[in-house]
């Protein structure tokens, strides 16, 4: 159970976060080409970072807590991460934006 506990908690962000598209209507999901185009920048920065971190040594991760699915040397739930979290903080934006009103410019 322990190599499935990054995944796990990535798991709870996404369902913890849930409720604010489907209750407040943030359209996170729906609006799939802003989000992808949100995402693109933030991965290709990150894991470029880990990569090159985890080759000059400077950090690893236990295979004892992770599943042993690697994108060379980034596993799996490293990759994951670059993508739950930030959905989670553009999702927890929107509902803010949704309570407030504020706008961003981009409305009819």
């Amino acid at each position: 159970m322990k190599q499935y506990s990054y995944l796990l908690v990535l798991l709870a962000c996404l369902v913890g976060t849930a409720p604010l598209e489907l209750f407040l209507g943030t359209r996170v999901y729906a609006r799939f080409r802003r989000l992808a185009l949100t995402l693109l920048p933030v991965v290709v920065v990150f894991v470029g970072w880990d990569l090159l971190a985890i080759r000059a040594g400077h950090w690893d991760y236990d295979p004892a807590q992770t599943t042993g699915i690697a994108l060379g040397s980034l596993p799996l739930e490293e990759l994951l991460f670059f993508l739950v979290i930030p959905i989670c903080a553009v999702l927890t934006l929107e509902a803010v934006r949704a309570v407030k009103g504020w706008t961003v410019g981009d409305e009819p």
